[in-house]
């Protein structure tokens, strides 16, 4: 009998590469793996995970590298590994498929395909024996075996049901709603009333645990109150933030967030951290210190961006995507802290650290210590009778001293892959950050970074992207997220460089975009391009979860691109996809934030700013620091006949900003105090 041997030691997923030493036979998705399992007539086996999750390695320790386990996949299956960070595409299918199978979805996922790609059975995590009311992996392995043998015409027919139903759930976007029922200031209060609904009012967020920063629904209540004055959406969003900055969730040592809390306090996180996370959450971050001017947050924004730059930057400006939550083979280990362990490197200021960061001989966390605050640093220095400016001493040499300890303790695993998409979204993330803190070297940090991710993901000046990047090589075909928050980051560039050649990109883009991805019957996109082959039906992606939809952001695209470039043509796309959702963006808001935020916008309109001034640098950094959320800013020392904004406006220091909306301008202003009067009337 022909022997098949691993075949992921050349592939350059950190998540295949950790089940390169497998017994099992794992192929990567590909020709070879799907024709083997076609000649033999074997049904296939995926089991798909990421570099950062805990329980896919739990079930590789326990599963995948037990010898009798992985001799009875390779007997009866093509086994294929697969990290669903660099073929989301295909992880997006087949989570549906076992969402419908058992109603509920995670990672691992474990599902059974026959040999023609179509799923049929499948689940997340499963134990080596039968435990927690779960099958054992080796029962599941043979029980499917056997009926794939035995009851091959019920697996068919399962098979084809199934991918009927995915079919089906796709078949979305033909309806719209009338354009007066839903582009109403009223619908916007729905929304805001059913987000609260939600609210966790003492310890802010959403939901129980476990919790998920949620930073769409928290933008959705900052941007609600600009529009609406309504101070408790204001009062909410501000609570999510300072609960999480001040929780476990928020590393009090050296920056960055975790991906969510497993409690409703966000003391306990789950330990991984991701590029994306910090990006979205440093985006909402800069709109909240553009309201409040609370130094806090500014502080967090430069303590994230550092731990991105120290932990997750490439030499040649890209980023990296995550770390694990492991170490050491416990989770949390690289962060948490023994209290006679922090006493022996703060000394003198042991007591005042270690009692505001609930440091105890006990533990506060499974007999360690996670570091959180439980009060204003205001209250604390009062009960204590100290002063702040002592208190904040006490706490940068006390950081100073853990970090430089922590840092020759053995680190999580890094996944040293660079995503586009991702790296998209550090990008606007840097250039958010910048426009709320006047900080340059944030602003430099996405020139260098967009200047990688334009050299790396593509041929030069081509419009055909890849999706992942590692060793100076780029692959996988790039997905609609990929393309959608790229524009979106070459937008925000422009807006805060002023360097219309980004826009110029952008719009270059989007007619990519529209060629390859759109279904021209609804105007929505398929995640993949027409050129792709490989997968079992292109799916559309309008939920916003973990990642903003690429379909909220491309209809943002749309709508943004077509006021700087006058193509109304772009904003009709754009108004019908958010039409075509209808009363679900206001019914169910947590679930479409970002295309609320587009709502928001759309009945709020559009501030069109332009700036037009010999030396503009001082006025433009100014404007950007301003709080105007529903914007288009462009600024440049004279006249650009490409651009609208830019036409027909000469500089006539001091008159030098001008304000557009709804097709009319008003009388050029001199000064941020006359724009911001001229946008609020």
């Amino acid at each position: 009998m022909k022997k098949y041997t691993n075949k992921l030691i050349n592939e350059s997923s950190p998540y295949l590469l950790q089940h390169a030493h497998n017994p099992v036979d794992w192929y990567p998705w590909g020709d070879e793996a799907l024709n083997r399992a076609k000649t033999e007539n074997k049904p296939i086996l995926i089991s798909i995970g990421y570099s950062a999750c805990h329980w896919c390695h739990v079930m590789e320790k326990e599963s995948f590298e037990n010898e009798a386990t992985a001799k009875i996949m390779n007997e009866n299956f093509v086994n294929i590994k697969i990290d669903r960070e660099e073929r989301p595409d295909l992880d997006h299918i087949y989570m549906d498929a076992v969402q419908a199978i058992s109603g509920s979805g995670g990672w691992p996922l474990n599902v059974f395909l026959t040999p023609d790609c179509k799923p049929f059975y499948g689940g997340t995590y499963f134990p080596p024996v039968k435990a927690f009311n779960r099958s054992s992996w080796p029962d599941i392995l043979l029980g499917v075996s056997l009926a794939f043998k035995e009851r091959r015409n019920e697996i068919d027919a399962q098979s084809e049901e199934l991918t009927s139903h995915l079919v089906k759930a796709n078949s979305f976007g033909f309806s719209t709603v009338e354009e007066e029922i839903l582009f109403k200031n009223e619908k916007l209060d729905e929304a805001f009333e059913n987000i609260m609904k939600s609210a966790d009012r003492e310890w802010g967020g959403f939901g129980k645990a476990p919790k998920f920063p949620q930073s769409f629904a928290i933008k959705f209540l900052l941007r609600y109150n600009y529009l609406s004055g309504k101070k408790e959406a204001l009062d909410q969003a501000l609570l999510s933030l300072d609960k999480m900055v001040d929780g476990g969730i928020y590393d009090q040592v050296g920056g960055g967030f975790a991906r969510y809390s497993t409690d409703a306090e966000w003391l306990v996180p789950h330990f991984e951290k991701m590029l994306y996370d910090n990006a979205l959450l440093l985006s909402v971050l800069s709109e909240a210190f553009q309201i409040t001017r609370n130094e806090k947050y500014q502080l967090v924004i430069e303590a994230t961006i550092q731990f991105v730059k120290r932990e997750l930057m490439h030499a040649d400006g890209g980023f990296f995507s995550a770390l694990d939550a492991d170490s050491e083979g416990e989770e949390g280990r690289f962060y948490v802290w023994q209290y006679d362990e922090v006493r022996e490197i703060l000394k003198d200021d042991t007591e005042i650290f270690c009692e505001y960061f609930d440091i105890t001989p006990n533990g506060n966390w499974e007999s360690e210590n996670i570091l959180w605050r439980k009060k204003s640093e205001k209250d604390f220095c009062a009960e204590k009778n100290i002063s702040i400016e002592n208190l904040e001493k006490i706490f940068r040499s006390g950081k100073e001293k853990l970090l430089a300890k922590r840092s020759v303790r053995t680190r999580p695993q890094l996944d040293d892959k660079i995503l586009l998409s991702w790296n998209s979204l550090m990008n606007s993330a840097l250039s958010n950050a910048f426009a709320a803190t006047g900080n340059k070297e944030y602003r430099q940090l996405a020139i260098s970074n967009m200047r990688f991710i334009l050299g790396a993901f593509s041929k030069e000046n081509d419009t055909n992207f890849f999706h992942t990047w590692k060793n100076g090589s780029a692959k996988h075909p790039a997905f609609l997220d990929d393309y959608a928050y790229l524009i979106e980051a070459l937008i925000k560039l422009q807006e805060i460089t002023g360097d219309t050649s980004y826009l110029i990109k952008a719009k270059e883009l989007i007619g990519h975009v529209i060629e390859n991805f759109i279904e021209k019957e609804t105007g929505f996109f398929y995640f993949t391009s027409i050129t792709q082959s490989d997968i079992l039906l292109r799916k559309k992606e309008v939920y916003d979860g973990a990642q903003p939809s690429g379909n909220a952001i491309m209809a943002d695209n749309l709508y943004r691109l077509a006021l700087y470039f006058n193509i109304p043509k772009w904003k009709e796309i754009a108004i019908t996809l958010v039409s075509s959702l209808g009363q679900a963006i206001t019914r169910y808001p947590l679930s479409f934030g970002v295309w609320a935020c587009l709502l928001q916008e759309i009945i709020g309109g559009t501030a069109e700013i332009a700036i037009i001034k010999s030396n503009p640098e001082e006025l433009h950094i100014s404007t950007l620091m301003q709080y105007i959320p529903h914007k288009v800013l462009m600024v440049s020392s004279k006249e650009d006949k490409i651009f609208p904004l830019l036409s027909d406006k000469n500089s006539r220091e001091p008159e030098t900003i001008y304000l557009c909306s709804n097709y009319a301008c008003h009388k050029p202003v001199s000064t941020i105090q006359e724009l911001l009067t001229l946008i609020r009337t």
